[in-house]
């Protein structure tokens, strides 16, 4: 084996060749560099290290830049970074100096070409950290260094990942297997996966991680499960990646042996205090806690006739002295027939403008209902100017194939982020009325972290758009493709086309012309559009399309639930009017009749059915791109996203025909030109059932 490990070096091939990939290392493949003449040039460029007298590296954080450093040159270059010697400020090679405070921003980081030498200098540990990301990226994407003059800081402050992981090991709505933070055997055994996770989201500028499901259990805050926590919070330290714990508002009573968990009751305020000192006693830059309220069976303060500020405020006194935050979700609905609960969130929350403590963020997730395949951006971004929001998308694929359809979800994010709410005039986006964003995560225990090796870009894309919104998600999928599958141009440019390009196919076999909520009951897996007989009216599907003889669609005009009217009013005239109404978003607002005609002269029933089929050819087409890259990439990769491809393009047809066999019933008319109609009746795809659909707990 030593003989062949010394072949394979000077043949110039690294030892990764020997072992298949498995995706487990993600975007982090610092593999040698082929071009002989890039990889000269960059050891002549990054040979030598010369570290300035301010920076010491004993630091935890820095130790760890440090050692990503030396990892990642040995790995893409064959070299081991040696200390400068000779004069200080003299010579080539890297050079670390550290700024002083106030000359760049927290976190921010400058890469400079000055002389012979490539500074990178910050002035916090995190700023070395991701610069040494950054260099190391621009490395294994073959970038030339000549010149450079680079200088990042992040546009927001918070960047988390909010895991849906119970303490059982279970995941909601997750589709890569099992929760990776094992609570039975922490904090004794600590699963090298916890500093892999906690690198992977350094390197994308990822700052925090609430570890435990939105339905929360109060038992995370009993002194062990502290302790178990405390332990993952070491060894995310060193990566700038502070914990999280979602917080049960019932905890009081649940734990503490209170009567009550009123927010205003005084023992009530004493406990919570009492366990905000214990958490940061185990835990000193502990970030605060996240909480699902009064939603979907959740206890909350308005069980004691009490408003979410005096909820959330009463968890922000407990973290205040620490420094610690509190982000408050908004997605609320109530089971009532007569409201529409794509309004329900913002009048339940802009009356509170101004009455929450200022370490309260209300979290925010990106549409009116529950990330569905498409939605217009929530009306509450931007409307409440004294309190900060925190905008929250999905990772994980529960309305969007679930984890075996390759989704691209960047476009889906940049949609929502530069979408102008007006609020503030033109100009406003989503991305500039929040203060930071946060992610659902798509991450388990399978090998390749997400499941579906595709699903690793969308763990990429949320970070860097964490950092900068205003990134375009081509480039964003370029960089991803050249570091997880090698820097050949055709190879990149073939999958970042079809990642950009997934997620409007998906709308089109799932949810076209801004239709919603059509997925099978519960597990939410499949199509389900004629379920009309839950308890609740808001949860059935039929509530959403309203279909019927005369048309489809849910009027949230002035004749229907006049929900448009919580846009500003540019917003507002553009939705309100069937004419101006983005198609993406027609059905969403508008109940329409089945022959209105479209821009293009088609009958909205002949463009339904013609989306439909579209998204079917889709899947098509995304199959035959990956084929086309057959012995371009590695063979073990490629042969498991064909499986899913197929996957993808058996459900396409599956969601196709069950919609248009089901709305067909309503419309009574045929199907258009270049559609192919459904193999079976509606009654077919309504006896369809999946009991062990995954994402969500046996019940």
């Amino acid at each position: 084996m030593t003989r062949l490990l010394a072949l394979l070096c000077c043949l110039g091939l690294s030892t990764a060749a020997l072992r298949a990939e498995d995706g487990y290392r993600l975007w982090l493949r610092y593999d040698l560099i082929q071009d002989a003449d890039l990889r000269t040039a960059y050891q002549q460029q990054l040979g030598q290290l010369h570290v300035g007298t301010n920076v010491d590296t004993t630091r935890e954080m820095m130790a760890v830049s440090l050692r990503e450093l030396r990892n990642g040159l040995r790995g893409l270059l064959g070299i081991h970074l040696a200390p400068a010697a000779g004069a200080p400020g003299k010579g080539s090679g890297l050079a670390l100096r550290r700024l002083a405070a106030g000359e760049i921003g927290p976190e921010g980081y400058r890469l400079r070409q000055q002389g012979n030498r490539l500074e990178l200098a910050a002035s916090d540990d995190r700023g070395f950290l991701y610069g040494t990301f950054h260099l190391l990226r621009m490395l294994q994407m073959g970038e030339s260094l000549r010149g450079l003059d680079v200088e990042e800081v992040p546009a927001k402050d918070i960047r988390i990942l909010n895991h849906w992981d119970n303490l059982d090991g279970t995941v909601e709505r997750g589709y890569a297997g099992f929760s990776i933070f094992n609570w039975h055997t922490l904090p004794d055994v600590l699963d090298p996966r916890y500093t892999d996770y906690a690198r992977a989201c350094a390197s994308v500028g990822i700052n925090g991680s609430v570890v435990t499901n939105v339905n929360a259990n109060a038992l995370i805050f009993r002194d062990d499960y502290l302790e178990k926590a405390a332990a993952l919070a070491d060894v995310f330290r060193p990566y700038g990646v502070k914990i999280y714990l979602t917080a049960r508002f019932s905890a009081p009573m649940e734990l503490g042996g209170l009567s009550t968990a009123d927010p205003l009751d005084p023992e009530v305020k004493e406990w919570w205090a009492a366990k905000a000192k214990a958490i940061y006693s185990r835990i000193p830059d502990f970030g605060g806690f996240v909480v699902k309220a009064n939603s979907e069976g959740q206890p909350g303060p308005r069980e004691y006739g009490r408003s979410h500020a005096q909820g959330a405020n009463l968890l922000a006194d407990a973290l205040a002295p620490y420094g610690g935050i509190v982000m408050w979700r908004a997605f609320v609905y109530n089971s009532d027939p007569e409201a529409d609960r794509a309004a329900q969130a913002y009048e339940e929350f802009v009356p509170l403008d101004g009455q929450f403590r200022d370490n309260v963020v209300v979290q925010v997730k990106n549409g009116p209902i529950d990330f569905q395949p498409r939605e217009p951006f929530s009306p509450l971004f931007g409307a409440t100017p004294e309190t900060p929001l925190l905008l929250e998308l999905q990772i994980t694929k529960e309305y969007l194939g679930q984890g075996t359809h390759l989704v691209g979800l960047a476009p889906l994010f940049a949609e929502v982020l530069q979408a102008d709410t007006h609020q503030g005039g033109a100009g406003t986006t989503v991305a500039s009325t929040v203060t930071g964003l946060a992610g659902v995560s798509n991450v388990g225990t399978a090998r390749n972290w997400t499941g579906h090796p595709f699903g690793q870009a969308d763990w990429y894309a949320f970070g860097r758009l964490a950092w900068e919104p205003a990134l375009d998600p081509t480039a964003i999928y370029d960089e991803w493709a050249a570091l997880t599958y090698g820097a050949d141009e055709a190879v990149r440019k073939t999958i970042s086309r079809m990642l950009v390009d997934s997620w409007e196919i998906c709308v089109n076999y799932m949810t076209p012309l801004g239709l919603h909520h059509l997925m099978a009951t519960g597990h939410h897996y499949g199509p389900g559009p004629w379920v009309d007989e839950l308890s609740r009216p808001e949860w059935n599907p039929a509530y959403y399309h309203r279909a019927d003889s005369a048309g489809i669609g849910f009027d949230r005009t002035l004749t229907g639930s006049n929900a448009v009217a919580q846009y500003a009013p540019a917003v507002r005239e553009k939705f309100a009017d069937p004419r101006t109404c983005p198609p993406e978003y027609l059905l969403w607002f508008h109940h329409l009749p089945w022959d209105w005609r479209m821009d293009n002269g088609k009958t909205l029933w002949e463009e339904l059915c013609l989306r439909y089929q579209a998204g079917v050819e889709g899947t098509e087409w995304l199959a035959a791109e990956w084929a086309s890259l057959e012995g371009q990439v590695d063979a073990e990769r490629h042969r498991e996203v064909s499986q899913y491809l197929t996957i993808q393009q058996r459900e396409a047809e599956w969601w196709k025909n069950a919609c248009l066999a089901y709305f067909q019933t309503h419309s009574r008319r045929p199907f258009p030109e270049g559609v192919e109609a459904p193999p079976h009746d509606v009654e077919h795809y309504q006896s369809l059932d999946y009991p062990y659909a995954p994402g969500i707990r046996p019940r």
